[in-house]
């Protein structure tokens, strides 16, 4: 018999949200300026985090998720007394993550949303990667590549308007 774990209990938090959020989906008012019923979209990504839940949910009751703790424990014999510091550092990545996430929050306005997030993209990979001078133009061309193609798709084929910043206005 599977062990119910902390996965399958997020895998199914995220599964009954996806049910709530598809049924509040029907409440979404109809609109007549495209050909596309205004929920089509939303239920799209709906479907997308349905089934990412569903793999979610099917790999948690398989067991395929290894805690380092865990793993640490078992080599080790004894467990370790987990600490503030080391409940920082096991973290660490996420902080770095939200602490960027604010930073391109903060600057939005001056930078605007092409610059912002080609640096919000770009000092994500140089953080959270390898730290090399050699892959450096590497996340660079990543960053400028991959939101320049999202801000492209956004305000040219989706007709988004996106915020500008002081440094860029297509006005």
């Amino acid at each position: 018999m599977t062990r119910v774990n902390r996965d399958v209990v997020v895998a199914l938090v995220l599964l009954l949200f996806c049910g709530v959020f598809f049924w509040e989906s029907f409440n979404i008012r109809l609109t007549d300026f495209g050909q596309m019923n205004s929920a089509v979209w939303p239920r799209a990504v709906l479907a997308a985090l349905t089934l990412a839940s569903l793999i979610y949910l099917a790999q948690a009751l398989r067991g395929d998720f290894r805690r380092e703790a865990e793993d640490a424990e078992s080599a080790e014999g004894a467990p370790k007394e987990p600490g503030l510091i080391a409940w920082l550092a096991s973290y660490r990545n996420a902080f770095y993550c939200y602490g960027l996430f604010l930073l391109f929050l903060l600057t939005l306005p001056f930078f605007g949303m092409l610059i912002g997030g080609i640096l919000f993209v770009f000092c994500a990979l140089t953080l959270l990667g390898s730290m090399e001078l050699r892959l450096v133009p590497i996340h660079a061309a990543v960053a400028a590549g991959t939101v320049g193609a999202m801000w492209a798709i956004f305000t040219f084929g989706l007709r988004v308007f996106l915020p500008e910043g002081v440094l860029i206005s297509f006005n």
